[in-house]
């Protein structure tokens, strides 16, 4: 049995390790700095003039280097290339039409933002590219303004490349010192980390579902609760990883994706999880000495086949599990079908010996075109390239946003000092992005930011003021604070950069007058640009996150329905390799799963934002329905992978399951038949803006009903869910089923293994309806109390609410 010490170890060393690599990433971050100051500030003289904006190059390290790897440094380099390239075209274009003498306030302005424009276009262009070329074109046209007349029309577009420059080699050179910190060892190592705490999660769940007594089992459930919350940030460090492996060394087509392989192990285990959290009791009494003893067993071996660090890009070798995986179906199937929740974690163990992929991908098998199709596969692929360079309403929007943020934070940074203006534009210029951002939020984590980094930047400057050449001292911890600050929930990355950005100038630069009035000069400045950020995002993003999130919240309603109604079972043609419902399941599934996701951004953005004289939003109503339909989402993998086995299955045995078939599916149209009506009802409750708005529109309709005797119309079609009774009609239904394959008799091995497959497949199937109807019922809990919570001053009753809006919508 494992120890609790165990446990504490491995997540500790997670932590570690992470803590680790943050530092390392900081002191890298701090050696790219000290390069730029020392290049800038001591560097050969003829050199020094063309490092003019050695600002811009600690804007430049810092937004490569930030918790890179020397692939992902590499990547940021080509990003900087490409930036340069763009904004050198545009600003020396612009110079030599309207003539660098010629710039005033108003003229800057409409070149940023006419620039601006055309550099956020393109969708295909990388956000980082956009956000250096932004920056680079703010600082060419305000020292256009401000030394126009005297410079040469090239100096400063070359002295801002150059200056660019200086930054992204400080960076690559940071990341070969003292040895190249590479983005595979990096992966590996946490690659080998995610598999330890896979493992572990794999052990505790075995504990739990075979321990002997109530106590334990609790105990080692909490602890797989636990390590389920490390493994997400370890899959997201992997993740991240993976484009500066691609800059390290040439793609191999020979080897697998690590994330569809990590995808692979954690699927099967959440389904675990979700098997654990089902059961009504501790112990499981249907867990005999020898199923238990065949569980532990089959935790060793696995755990053995996990522990391969050397292999991230190649598949698992499951050669050593199949007897393990044969011994779990013969033994374990006759005996656990009468338990759903028991029955579908031996179900998850076993996908999880098979190395199956639940969550394949959705391609259809493709087939050759005949050869009369050649000319019209080209133009189709003509088309397809021209209307891809088409630019979309959304690139369109958020080229107008930045060009008219820009473009506003210019005229007015300039308007009120011309010297410190470049700070007006580059408080924004670099943190620009195409996603939704909480608005409020983000310009309150820069501006402190940027106070901090000036405050502390100014505090350096008195201490070491009789020893000027040791400023860059006290730069080095504030860059290393940054990296972690980055981290944190309170400024996030945001902030985190507005801080370091406010020190470096200060510290990291000659020549630029008293640090006090540099200081104060540049939060004004900071102030005007975060203003119009705020007012253009308010105007071009006037809906609320916690209004989007209601209204995402009714399309993943939406698609909820689409994948119930895409569950059935149908046994394929010969020539089919999948059924084709499954297929159609997995494609609403993952728009499901999409859709969860940006609701849960939504959420996010909504909880950080300020409520005015709005209702406040209830984040922890919308955090259970999120986690409902999350784990909604995943039965649905699942769902598909039963039915495409139960279709291939009966499909190699002809037409001895035909009857069993018919009657499932009988029985899902049963579920389906009542389940949609319902999720449609929630569907229209999300759609109102009020119930005060639902009873004026009743009022002024005059809709003829009875209100003492609740004689509204429509009201014999309301359904609710009937709490535990609805999920045990259905498990009992599927358990009469179950009952009848597991009594029927075969004359050989091969049938019999199939009739236990059969079961395994079935008792999931069973296992997964029963839980969507189960997680269902927690949304319309949840979904009552939040319609209690946005209107406090009406009665929320849910028959009454769905009479009047079938009825208003009918009329």
């Amino acid at each position: 049995m494992m120890s609790n010490k165990t446990i504490i170890t491995t997540i500790t060393s997670t932590k570690t390790e992470m803590w680790r690599s943050r530092l390392g990433s900081a002191l890298r971050a701090a050696i790219a700095c000290t390069i730029v100051g020392c290049t800038s500030i001591y560097g050969p003289k003829p050199l020094r003039p063309y490092f003019e904006f050695s600002t811009y190059s600690y804007v430049t390290t810092v937004l490569i280097v930030s918790d890179a790897t020397l692939g992902e440094t590499l990547r940021g380099c080509w990003h900087v290339l490409c930036a340069t390239m763009q904004a050198m075209i545009i600003s020396l274009l612009s110079l030599l039409v309207i003539g660098h003498g010629n710039f005033n306030n108003r003229v800057a302005a409409m070149a940023v933002a006419a620039g601006s424009f055309f550099v956020a276009l393109p969708e295909s262009v990388e956000l980082r590219t956009k956000r250096i070329a932004f920056g680079q074109l703010v600082i060419v046209y305000v020292s256009a303004v401000i030394d126009g007349k005297k410079e040469a029309v090239t100096v400063f577009p070359v002295h801002v490349a150059t200056s660019t420059a200086l930054g992204a080699v400080a960076s690559v050179l940071a990341m070969l010192l003292p040895y190249p910190h590479l983005a595979y060892f990096e992966a590996r190592k946490f690659y080998q980390l995610y598999i330890e705490n896979t493992s572990e999660r794999l052990n505790c769940n075995i504990e739990t579902i075979s321990a002997s007594d109530h106590s334990t089992a609790v105990t080692f459930f909490n602890q797989a609760k636990s390590l389920s919350l490390v493994g997400p940030k370890l899959f997201q460090r992997i993740k991240s990883n993976l484009n500066g492996i691609h800059w390290e060394r040439p793609h191999n087509p020979h080897c697998i994706d690590p994330k569809e392989r990590l995808q692979d192990l954690e699927v099967p285990i959440r389904g675990m999880d979700i098997a654990l959290s089902s059961c009504t009791s501790f112990p499981i009494s249907i867990i005999d000495e020898e199923l238990r003893g065949t569980l532990l067993n089959c935790r060793g071996r696995f755990s053995q086949e996990l522990d391969q660090p050397d292999k991230l890009f190649a598949p698992l070798d499951t050669n050593t599990t199949s007897e393990s995986k044969k011994e779990i179906l013969i033994k374990s199937i006759s005996k656990t079908y009468k338990d759903l929740p028991t029955s579908f974690f031996l179900y998850c163990l076993q996908l999880l010996f098979e190395n199956s992929p639940v969550a394949k991908k959705t391609n259809h098998v493709a087939e050759s075109p005949p050869k009369d199709d050649d000319f019209k596969g080209i133009f189709r692929k003509i088309r397809e390239v021209s209307m891809k360079s088409i630019p979309s309403m959304d690139s369109l929007v958020f080229a107008f946003k930045c060009s008219l943020t820009l473009g506003l934070a210019m005229l007015f940074g300039l308007t009120y000092s011309k010297e410190s203006a470049y700070w007006s534009g580059l408080a924004v210029a670099i943190s620009f992005d195409p996603r939704r951002q909480p608005t409020f939020w983000a310009a309150n984590a820069r501006m402190q930011g940027t106070a901090m980094g000036s405050i502390y930047g100014v505090l350096c400057c008195f201490i070491f003021q009789k020893y000027v050449d040791l400023r860059l001292l006290p730069l080095l911890p504030w860059v290393v604070f940054y990296t972690f600050l980055r981290h944190s929930r309170m400024y996030g990355q945001a902030g985190a950069i507005s801080a370091v950005i406010g020190a470096l100038p200060i510290l990291g630069r000659e020549h630029y007058g008293p640090p006090k009035q540099f200081a104060i000069a540049r939060i004004a400045e900071v102030t005007i640009g975060l203003i119009c950020f705020v007012i253009v995002e308010i105007l071009m993003s006037p809906s609320r996150a916690a209004t989007l999130a209601r209204t995402e919240f009714s399309r993943t309603l939406r698609a909820l329905q689409d994948c119930i109604g895409k569950i059935a079972i149908i046994v394929p043609r010969e020539n089919d390799k999948l059924s084709s419902s499954s297929q159609v399941l997995r494609a609403a599934q993952k728009n499901m799963r999409c859709l969860v996701s940006q609701m849960e951004a939504f959420i996010v953005e909504a909880e950080l934002e300020p409520n005015f004289w709005f209702v406040p939003f209830h984040g922890a109503c919308y955090r259970k329905m999120i986690q409902s339909l999350s784990r909604m989402a995943d039965l649905f993998l699942f769902v598909a992978y039963s039915m495409e086995n139960i279709s291939q299955l009966s499909q190699q045995e002809g037409g001895s399951w035909v009857n069993l078939q018919d009657q499932m599916h009988e029985n899902i149209e049963i579920i389906k038949n009542n389940v949609c009506p319902t999720l449609k009802f929630f569907e229209e409750i999300t759609k109102i803006k009020s119930l005060t708005e639902l009873e004026k529109e009743w009022t002024k309709r005059n809709v003829p009903c009875d209100i003492e005797s609740g004689g509204y119309p429509n009201a014999d079609t309301f359904r609710t869910m009937s709490g535990d009774e609805e999920v045990h009609s259905i498990t009992g239904t599927f358990l009469k089923h179950l009952e009848d394959i597991a009594t029927k008799t075969h004359a050989n091995t091969n049938e019999e293994m199939v009739k236990c497959q059969m079961l395994f497949h079935y008792s999931c199937l069973g296992f997964c309806t029963s839980n969507l109807v189960r997680e269902i019922m927690k949304i319309e809990s949840e979904l009552r109390e939040l319609l209690i919570w946005e209107n406090p001053s009406s009665h929320a009753n849910m028959k009454e609410i769905y009479c009047k809006i079938s009825t208003l919508c009918s009329w």
